[in-house]
């Protein structure tokens, strides 16, 4: 992260000063000094600047200017910027587009020689990205702290250590206050080093340490992507999925009352324990797995693997039950592509069924049994995945799944699914060819989902926010070239997909087709 972090002092003889600089810097060859390892504490006075894997620890190396500043506030030159608001314990911003922008939280250390027995520090971050820095602001004020009430903690002990052997409040009391002494007392001993108010023989390596980590994560956190046209579907969908989860997590950390801690356990255990696998790649699932749709198509038979496609396409349930969760994430892995995002709901591995309306694909273990309605249900189809016997992965291998597992699919509807819809039908056309790559198959499958999203936008235009009768929508559809053979598969597959249109998406449309039915008025 371009930024660099700072501690900083406000010295009551000198005003505020900045203590210690942690910045990245990014040299166009690498040094031989560069190379010569992290910088040792004790080293400071010797050595002004020390690098180590794009990080510099600055400290002070002037004698002169040591002479000039009381040990509270030697470390680096005062002629480096810096600025502490000395006044009230927390976050604060600042600063403008010339000179850079600021983070700063000021916080205070107990000492047993200073005035009101508490000095004041801050740790700034400077940066010249504004809204990098903003963004960052959660995430900069939850570390800070950490760091921050780590000094304080350790300061404290050596504060109630001290006063427990000379309480300073009597001693001042008891003290005479003349004017001819009162510079000596301000000058004198009172001006303690953090060093010394913490008695952390490695103070400045640790921070250094920690400041490093906080420019390294803060910098990764947040990534730029470049956008070529307008946004997906897909891609707006996440962004509010993302925001939700982000509030959802900010409403927990900040509630306070909302629930016992045994209760929020037991339901973040029960979140974990559905959503397991859920964010795992494909390489990274242990044992056996599916690699792909030509894969899963070669494994359950063309006619089968249709059959249960029709059924993922139509947003009917598809149920995997069977002993090995990653076998089963990846078959939804795999399966998920064939829809939008926002079409997709999904309770990877659970010990009890789950109702349709929670998730349109469910793993079970094995001994879970589905209830009536569901196995006599035309909305739903079962996949039973059972071992073969006397079979090992060791023997046959990860990759031959046929002949370590069989596979059985029932499901209670009647239609004919060998008809359509269009979109499956060229899928297989593409799958089927040989000659084409995995990647040029997935490359196929994007453009027909953007297709059919694009169909899907113009029939909600339709007849969601026009609402427009039958008669026109029929003609909306035979422009879309969605009638003749298998209609009915290609309406159930558009109004299905309709659901997961961004909120995004529906807003904008819905407030233009707002506007435009003020605008004759006005």
């Amino acid at each position: 992260m371009n930024a660099l972090v700072a501690l900083c002092h406000f010295c009551e003889l000198h005003g505020p000063r900045t203590l210690f600089c942690t910045e990245a810097l990014h040299p166009p060859s690498p040094s031989p000094s560069s190379q010569a390892g992290p910088s040792v504490p004790g080293d400071r006075d010797r050595d002004g600047d020390r690098e180590g894997e794009g990080l510099t620890m600055r400290a002070n190396s002037s004698a002169t200017q040591r002479g000039e500043m009381c040990e509270g506030c030697r470390s680096l030159p005062a002629s480096h910027p810096g600025f502490v608001c000395p006044g009230r314990e927390g976050p604060i911003f600042f600063g403008d587009e010339q000179h850079g922008f600021v983070f700063s939280h000021t916080f205070f250390i107990k000492d047993s020689l200073a005035r009101g027995f508490q000095r004041w520090y801050s740790i700034v971050m400077v940066a010249m990205d504004r809204i990098y820095l903003i963004n960052s602001w959660p995430f900069l004020l939850r570390h800070l702290r950490l760091t921050i009430q780590s000094l304080q903690s350790t300061a404290l002990k050596v504060f109630d250590n001290e006063q427990g052997v000379c309480p300073q409040r009597a001693v001042r009391m008891n003290s005479v206050f003349s004017p001819a002494v009162f510079p000596h007392q301000r000058s004198g001993n009172a001006a303690r080093s953090l060093t010394s108010l913490t008695q952390h023989p490695n103070l400045w390596a640790s921070l250094h340490s920690s400041f490093s980590w906080l420019l390294k994560a803060c910098g990764s956190r947040l990534t730029e992507k470049l956008l070529e046209g307008a946004p997906t579907e897909d891609t707006l969908v996440l962004i509010e999925r993302q925001t939700e989860q982000e509030e959802e997590m900010s409403c927990w950390e900040g509630a306070e009352g909302g629930g016992t801690k045994s209760q929020r356990h037991q339901s973040e255990s029960e979140l974990g324990h559905y959503f397991l696998y859920e964010d795992v790649k494909l390489d990274e699932l242990p044992g056996p797995k599916f690699r792909s749709l030509r894969h899963l198509r070669q494994v359950l038979g063309a006619a089968e693997f249709r059959q249960l496609a029709w059924h993922v396409l139509m947003g009917n349930q598809v149920i995997l039950r069977g002993a090995d969760p990653g076998l089963i994430q990846s078959a939804f892995t795999v399966l998920k592509s064939l829809l939008p995002v926002g079409c997709v709901r999904s309770v990877p591995y659970s010990a009890q069924y789950e109702e349709a309306y929670k998730c349109n694909f469910l793993g079970l273990s094995p001994d879970v049994a589905i209830p009536t309605h569901v196995s006599s249900s035309e909305f739903s189809v079962l996949v039973d995945v059972s071992s073969e016997r006397g079979c090992q992965i060791s023997a046959v291998g990860e990759d031959n799944i046929s002949s370590l597992y069989q596979f059985t699919i029932s499901s209670a509807n009647t239609q004919p699914t060998d008809r359509g819809p269009s979109l499956l039908n060229k899928l297989e056309v593409a799958l089927s060819n040989e000659n084409l790559s995995v990647d040029v198959v997935s490359h196929c499958l994007l453009c027909l989902k953007e297709e059919w999203m694009n169909k899907v936008k113009v029939l909600f235009k339709f007849s969601k926010v026009d609402s427009r009768g039958r008669e026109d929508t029929q003609k909306v559809l035979a422009l879309l070239g969605t009638t003749g053979p298998g209609e009915e598969d290609n309406v159930r597959l558009l109004k299905f997909w309709m659901t997961g249109l961004s909120k995004t998406y529906k807003s904008h449309l819905m407030t233009a087709v707002r506007g435009g039915e003020r605008s004759p008025s006005q």
